[in-house]
């Protein structure tokens, strides 16, 4: 058996492999920024019209047959942040804004939506399901064709074993940002 000595084609090859390392700070600064910018902008498919330059947003009422007291102050505010903080519209007052909102809670009501089988055999819910719904009002004084009243529900799951004033505390801040998000996509995305 014949050892040769691969001393000079080894140091080549480390410098070769030391050229592509100096590459590898190169490409994972590459990768880290096409990782980033994606998270950095949010894609907001917002239309309104260059005439539009005010929002009335009116107390979303509840009228629902079972209230959540917080729900009504909590929803009307969140809709308001959230089109004062995506739009350029200003918030007013005035009976003579661009665009009208207005609406009320229709539907506050709790359901099964889940059964599992009891250590009875016999089925029992495993899972209970808050459905809301909101009847939404739309005016738009520029453009009367624009104008629409539709319904809105968002429902959310909770385990069974609790009852509904206990699964209320965590889930209501949920269903406001669900419905508020409704509601501003409805106005205003063109999907």
């Amino acid at each position: 058996m014949i050892l040769k000595n691969n001393t000079a084609q080894q140091v080549t090859g480390f410098k070769l492999t030391a050229k592509k390392l100096n590459f590898l700070p190169a490409v994972c600064s590459l990768l880290l920024i096409a990782l980033l910018f994606p998270s950095c902008y949010s894609f907001k498919d917002v239309s309104i019209a260059p005439d539009i330059k005010t929002v009335k947003v009116n107390y979303i009422e509840n009228k629902a047959r079972l209230v959540n007291p917080q729900l009504s102050q909590k929803l009307t505010d969140k809709v308001r942040q959230k089109i004062v903080g995506q739009t350029r519209l200003s918030q007013t007052n005035s009976d003579e804004a661009d665009y009208d909102l207005s609406g009320y809670i229709s539907d506050y009501s709790v359901s099964t939506s889940g059964i599992s089988t009891g250590s009875d055999g016999r089925g029992q819910a495993s899972i209970n399901r808050l459905n809301v719904t909101v009847h939404l009002i739309f005016k738009n004084r520029k453009d009367e064709t624009k104008n629409f009243e539709t319904d809105l529900t968002r429902n959310i799951d909770f385990p069974a074993t609790q009852s509904l004033a206990q699964a209320e505390s965590g889930i209501t801040d949920e269903l406001v940002k669900n419905l508020a998000d409704e509601i501003f996509n409805r106005i205003f995305s063109n999907w």
